[in-house]
C-alpha cells in the first residue's frame, strides 16, 4: 500500500511470485520532486530487469545500484530493501540499503528485525552489498515500511502496536488500515510518501 504525499515523491514497492520464490522490493528515493520519481523509476526498472533474467538477489542489488549511480548526482540516492522468500524452504534473504528495519509479528510479540546496514542505492558504484537471512517460522508476519510511515505521523501513530493489534486480520486489511491511520495522524496532509508491504 502506498499513500502518496501531496508533492511528487519517490516511494515504490514491487513484488512477483514464481514457482519457488516470492520477490519483494520497497524503496524510497530522496527528495520530493520529479528527480525523486526519476530515481525511483530507474531503480525499479533495473531491479525488474535483473529479476526477469534470473539474477540472484546480490546481482540485482549490485546492478541496480550501478545503474542508479550512473544517473544520480551527489546527494541523490534511494534507500531500499530487496527480499526473496524461498517458498520450498521457508527462508528469507534480504539486502538492506539504508532502509528502516522490518518489523516481525511472532507469537503475539512485535520486534524489529535488526540488519546490517549497507549504503543506499546510487551513492557509490560498485558497492559490495550483503545478503542477510531473516529466520521465518509458520505464522510469522513481516512488515516492510518506508520512513514516511513514521515521519508523517510523528508521535500520533504506533506502527508496532497497530501490527500487534491487527494480527487477526488479513494482510491486505492491515496495509489498508495503516494507510488510513497515517493519513489520519497527518491530518490528510502527507509531507512524504508512506508505503508498507505486509507478508504472511
Amino acid at each position: 500500500w502506498l499513500e502518496p504525499a501531496n508533492a511528487v515523491g519517490g516511494d515504490t514497492f514491487d513484488y512477483a511470485i514464481d514457482r519457488d520464490n516470492l520477490h519483494v522490493s520497497i524503496t524510497d528515493a530522496v527528495g520530493h520532486d520529479v528527480t525523486a520519481a526519476v530515481l525511483a523509476t530507474v531503480l525499479v526498472g533495473s531491479l525488474r530487469n535483473g529479476r526477469r533474467r534470473g539474477a540472484d538477489l546480490l546481482e540485482q542489488a549490485t546492478t541496480a545500484n550501478d545503474a542508479l549511480a550512473e544517473h544520480a548526482t551527489v546527494g541523490q540516492f534511494v534507500t531500499g530493501q530487496l527480499l526473496r522468500v524461498d517458498r520450498r524452504t521457508a527462508t528469507a534473504t534480504i539486502v538492506n540499503a539504508g532502509h528502516p528495519f522490518p518489523l516481525r509479528l511472532r507469537d503475539g510479540r512485535v520486534e524489529e528485525v535488526e540488519l546490517e546496514i549497507d549504503l543506499p542505492f546510487g551513492v557509490e558504484g560498485g558497492h559490495p552489498y550483503r545478503i542477510q537471512t531473516i529466520p521465518l517460522r509458520p505464522g510469522d508476519r513481516i512488515l516492510l515500511v518506508t520512513d514516511g510511515m513514521y515521519e508523517n505521523a510523528e508521535d500520533e501513530m504506533d506502527v508496532p502496536d497497530i501490527l500487534l493489534r491487527t494480527g487477526h486480520l488479513h494482510a491486505r486489511a492491515v496495509v489498508h488500515l495503516l494507510g488510513d491511520e497515517v493519513l489520519r495522524a497527518a491530518g490528510n496532509d502527507l509531507r512524504d510518501d508512506a508505503t508498507t508491504v505486509c507478508i504472511d
